[in-house]
Parts: structure tokens; C-alpha cells; sequence
């Protein structure tokens, strides 16, 4: 749970279940490898269910666990609080790369 991506898939789990590709359009910037990486790691922690379909293609959809469930409402309060908070981090991200033209944090 320590990344951003794995916030957002639970942000939008939260609302029921997705297929994968449903996920990757409902999170914008996230690519395909790391939609897979996150979905497994919150598979591995017993947040999320994969479930497979043996259909042709074969039909994926992620739904969250009880355990999953059980963060939304914590997730959500760190979700509002970023959005709340967006433009003064923007605002100080800028004011610090202003002040250290050569580091490499990004």
C-alpha cells in the first residue's frame, strides 16, 4: 500500500469489480506492466481477487477482499487529502527544483 498505484486501484475497486483493461482507462498515466505489477502485489496481500474466466480471450476481473475493503474508507480520506493539497505540493515541487537545478529526484 506504500505507492500511488496502489492507492488509485483500490480508489477504483472500491466502486466494484473491473476488468483489467476497465482499470488501466480508469487510472490515468498507469501502464500495463505496472497495472500488472500492482494487481498482483494487492492480490499477494489478500486485498485484491483475480478472478479468470475460461473464455477465449480469457476474461480477468479484480474485485477487492474483505481485507480491501476494509481500507477504503482510509483510502479515500488519503485520496481527498491529496487532491486538496495538489497545488500547494505542485507549488512546492517547482520552488524546489527551482533551488536544485542538478538533483535527481522526480
Amino acid at each position: 500500500m506504500g505507492d500511488k498505484w496502489s492507492v488509485l486501484v483500490i480508489v477504483e475497486l472500491a466502486s466494484g469489480v473491473r476488468r483489467f483493461r476497465e482499470l488501466q482507462r480508469a487510472i490515468d498515466g498507469i501502464s500495463q506492466r505496472m497495472l500488472t505489477l500492482t494487481v498482483r502485489r494487492l492480490e499477494r496481500d489478500g486485498l485484491v481477487t483475480r478472478t479468470v474466466y475460461p473464455t477465449v480471450p480469457a476474461q480477468v476481473t479484480y474485485e477487492l477482499t474483505a481485507t480491501g475493503s476494509s481500507l477504503t474508507h482510509l483510502v479515500k480520506q488519503l485520496a481527498d487529502w491529496s487532491l486538496e493539497h495538489r497545488d500547494s505540493i505542485g507549488q512546492s515541487r517547482t520552488a524546489y527544483d527551482a533551488q536544485n537545478p542538478d538533483h535527481d529526484i522526480r
